[in-house]
């Protein structure tokens, strides 16, 4: 096992831990989620641990619950083989986004991250909007993002080109690479993002070829790989669950399995670094309350006469910023109805209480 320094470890972490003044604690980083327990990297190498109920039951929400990345103080029982979590340690950046089933809820997906790899591929997910989508969660979260162009040997090098050019445009001063691990193209600027003690994530559709990705930069076949299908070239899902791993160079990489719903609530500051040139146009309209739709003096619809605005780019803002909206009425909604429920079952055990003395 390297240092806990090696995996992440830093000053504001320790200072973190020793504040929390519990001698029987040690530090770790989970490495692993599984249903009901995590793999957790820590100074004795690698156990499984459970979070105690007392942290399950304060938890609020999935965002007080521990995820990939994390940090946390964990007591190491039967010789060290099996640990009790009992406290998440503060995140420096979070990755999340809106579960993908019907609640209106966070889902982590890491922490702690200090690069994601925003992965599109030269065949059929090449998809600008969703590249937007990613932005918005990446930035929010307080993570910096790298867009990586994968099986760049599918195209020529013009239509290449065209590519880097439009992924540029969207991204802004974003660095976007383009790599093929077939002939190991690009594959060099790739690993010297990754530098040792730093934690990056790769994130992208399945079959856009994140193991494939992974695999080159472990050097070898650790992890297995699927062909996408011919019918409508939508990936099959090879990686099954989020893990931290450790490169030769030092870095740390969170692997996924790939995202097709990509919703966002509550990220701001997402939306505002990746949606800047439409708010920064928007501050300049006539009417505080614009709509962008019919109003005269409106200068997002003049820079979209224009030509200065793309009109792709607004209608996926406005799609998004709805949407966003929508959630967060809901997520509002559970949660007071969630606070209610709380105050209303301390009532009645109060009252218990005071009928059983």
């Amino acid at each position: 096992m390297k240092s806990l320094e090696d995996i992440g470890y830093t000053a504001d972490l320790d200072a973190a831990f020793r504040a929390l003044d519990a001698p029987h604690l040690v530090p770790g980083r989970v490495a692993g989620v599984n249903r009901s327990n995590f793999d957790i990297l820590w100074e004795g190498g690698l156990l499984r641990a459970e979070p105690t109920g007392r942290l399950l039951f304060a938890a609020d929400d999935s965002m007080e619950i521990p995820t990939v990345g994390d940090w946390v103080a964990m007591q190491t029982l039967n010789d060290d083989t099996f640990g009790l979590i009992h406290h998440l340690l503060p995140r420096r950046s979070v990755l999340r986004r809106k579960d993908p089933g019907r609640n209106i809820e966070y889902q982590l997906l890491g922490a702690n991250i200090d690069t994601a790899l925003c992965m599109q591929s030269a065949d059929r997910d090449y998809n600008l909007n969703r590249l937007e989508r990613y932005l918005v969660m990446v930035r929010d979260g307080g993570i910096a993002p790298v867009v990586v162009l994968t099986k760049a040997d599918l195209v020529d090098a013009e239509e290449r080109a065209i590519m880097l050019d439009g992924l540029r445009e969207t991204a802004g001063g974003v660095p976007c690479l383009f790599i093929s691990t077939q002939e190991g193209v690009g594959l060099e600027s790739v690993r010297k993002l990754l530098t040792p003690g730093t934690t990056a994530c790769l994130l992208g559709s399945s079959g856009v070829g994140k193991t494939t990705l992974l695999n080159a930069l472990l050097g070898g076949e650790s992890f297995a790989t699927r062909d996408v299908r011919e019918t409508d070239h939508r990936g099959r899902h090879t990686t099954t669950r989020r893990q931290l791993l450790m490169l030769d160079s030092g870095a740390l990489l969170i692997d996924s399995p790939g995202l097709r719903e990509l919703g966002s609530f509550g990220a701001d500051a997402g939306f505002s670094e990746t949606f800047g040139d439409i708010e920064r146009l928007a501050a300049e309209c006539r009417f505080k309350d614009c709509t962008h739709q019919h109003e005269k003096g409106c200068a997002v619809i003049a820079a979209i006469e224009a030509g200065e605005l793309d009109a792709g780019h607004f209608e996926n803002y406005e799609k998004m910023q709805r949407e966003a909206a929508h959630y967060e009425r809901s997520y509002l909604e559970r949660r007071r109805r969630d606070r209610e429920f709380g105050k209303m079952v301390k009532r009645i055990t109060k009252n218990n209480d005071k009928r059983n003395r």
